[in-house]
């Protein structure tokens, strides 16, 4: 697979990969120092090709790299985080 980045699209407050005509998101909300990760959208034709977990992947980034905490009401983003002892100092 071609080497795929996450953009972070400010305006929409979400995380994307663009490939051909698909978008999959990671929606997510600022409050304070807290960011809450709220949906991940993977398009049907994207599936099963790792693109949800480099979304997760940017979003904590994203997280650690300007000193927030974690929460997630988005099941994939709650399942990522128990999978990955290394991103759960984030959390809230």
């Amino acid at each position: 697979m071609q080497n795929i980045e996450a953009i972070h699209n400010l305006e929409q407050k979400q995380f994307e990969i663009h490939i051909d005509s698909h978008v999959a998101e990671l929606a997510y909300y600022i409050s304070g120092t807290v960011i809450t990760f709220t949906h991940t959208g993977v398009p049907t034709a994207l599936e099963g090709q790792g693109i949800g977990s480099k979304l997760a992947k940017a979003g904590l980034q994203y997280a650690r790299d300007n000193n927030l905490k974690v929460q997630s009401t988005c099941w994939f983003i709650s399942g990522y985080i128990e999978r990955h002892p290394e991103v759960q100092d984030l959390v809230k």
